[in-house]
């Protein structure tokens, strides 16, 4: 693993993501990136995942991105920030924070800042949560561009993605979020889905079970028909054909708007998250023991 160079400087992580997305409208740009552009970032990521930070900041820059180390002041964890340095609010193409605690674990994934509003807030508090964690960021409103060339969701053709399809590719399970207004489904705070696979039934299920508890009013996509249940979602096919647990969670207005029910949904979130974690360690663990009897 390459060093990783010192961080510049102590940032509210949280402030700085939400500061981004501030910037976001359906007026700022957006601009299809060429297939040669977002396997580039997605390559420049998957670097940065391998350690590599210096090899992944040159990859990143043929793209006019860049890559900064940032250290977060809530907790002093460190964090590798990978943003457009082209003009963010002109392509539209977003950004990740890849946490530098050890190895990536596991995602979160926000494909509608502004849109689906203060999902940005779940995803970067979860992030915050537990060790291991990569933050995938849209960068434009979902109606930005022409003939939903921005909605990232229903997109295989874009820099978020091509980034996914990198941490796919890695076997990290990730969880989407999403926003639907009060009336769109009536009485319920969340909507709870494995996507267009089940190969994260058992998370599902503990996650719906905790959201639940704490006073979340949920619906359980397996088990009952739910609006919003993401099964066209192209990350979530994605994660499905390569047998790899996507979570398509849907919150509604007052979960993401009230503090203390947003609280309460992240500290679900955390929980699963960091069974992923753990199971990430435990897994290169049993991978090191076996390789250590072999040898």
């Amino acid at each position: 693993m390459e060093s990783v160079p010192p961080p510049a400087g102590q940032v509210d992580l949280r402030a700085r993501v939400l500061g981004f997305v501030d910037g976001i409208s359906r007026d700022t740009g957006y601009r299809a990136p060429e297939e040669s552009e977002r396997r580039t970032v997605a390559s420049g990521v998957g670097l940065l995942l391998d350690g590599r930070l210096g090899s992944a900041r040159e990859r990143l820059a043929e793209a006019d991105y860049r890559l900064r180390v940032l250290t977060d002041e809530a907790d002093g964890r460190r964090y590798a920030e990978v943003a457009d340095g082209a003009g963010e609010y002109v392509r539209g193409w977003g950004r990740v924070y890849v946490a530098l605690d050890g190895p990536a674990r596991w995602s979160v994934q926000v494909p509608h800042p502004i849109a689906d509003l203060d999902t940005e807030q779940l995803g970067v508090d979860t992030l915050r949560g537990a060790p291991g964690g990569v933050l995938v960021l849209a960068g434009a409103h979902r109606r930005a561009g022409e003939d939903g060339e921005a909605d990232v969701a229903h997109r295989r053709d874009t820099v978020f993605h091509e980034v996914t399809r990198e941490l796919v590719a890695r076997g990290l399970p990730g969880v989407q979020i999403h926003g639907f207004a009060n009336k769109t489904v009536p009485g319920r705070h969340v909507v709870v889905s494995t996507g267009a696979g089940d190969h994260a039934l058992p998370d599902a299920r503990a996650l719906a079970d905790g959201l639940a508890a704490a006073g979340l009013d949920t619906c359980r996509a397996w088990r009952s028909r739910c609006v919003l249940e993401g099964r066209t979602n192209k990350q979530g096919r994605q994660a499905a054909e390569a047998e790899v647990p996507f979570l398509h969670l849907e919150f509604n207005r007052d979960v993401r708007a009230e503090e203390d029910l947003a609280r309460r949904a992240v500290d679900e979130l955390r929980h699963v998250v960091r069974r992923w974690a753990r199971a990430g360690e435990e897994s290169d663990a049993e991978a090191g023991a076996k390789t250590g009897a072999a040898a």
